[in-house]
């Protein structure tokens, strides 16, 4: 368990690169698309790696919150990490074009935080 969480680790630091990436280009050629699947995808795996590493089940249906619920169980830090205003719905086809810019920022902003605090807390380098 401890090597798939690993690997979700890595996948998420590499998801909030290319969504950092894509905010720093000049702010009419940024892909809103881009920042939000790559910002989602990055908050969904440091939460699953995270579980991972401890002995909770849950499936690859389970939402954002639901997952960010069990860490919470685990390790009352995660309150740390305020989830409030993610509306991100880069799993949804319908929203490709849907998120303004202050809900792209507020999924990285997001994406970024749990980055740091599961730095902070030493589970991942």
């Amino acid at each position: 368990m401890k090597d798939k969480a690993l690997i979700l680790f890595d996948q998420a630091v590499q998801k909030l690169k290319e969504a950092n990436d894509e905010l720093c280009r000049p702010e009419e050629d940024v892909v809103r698309s881009m920042v939000c699947s790559n910002a989602h995808a990055a908050i969904e795996s440091y939460l699953r790696g995270f579980l991972m590493l401890n002995p909770i089940t849950h499936s690859d249906e389970e939402s954002i919150e639901k997952l960010y619920e069990k860490c919470k169980s685990l390790n009352r830090q995660f309150e740390e990490v305020n989830l409030a205003g993610f509306r991100c719905n880069a799993h949804k086809e319908e929203s490709r074009f849907g998120n303004d810019p202050s809900e792209l920022t507020r999924c990285f902003d997001i994406a970024d935080s749990l980055d740091t605090f599961l730095r902070r807390e030493r589970i991942i380098a």
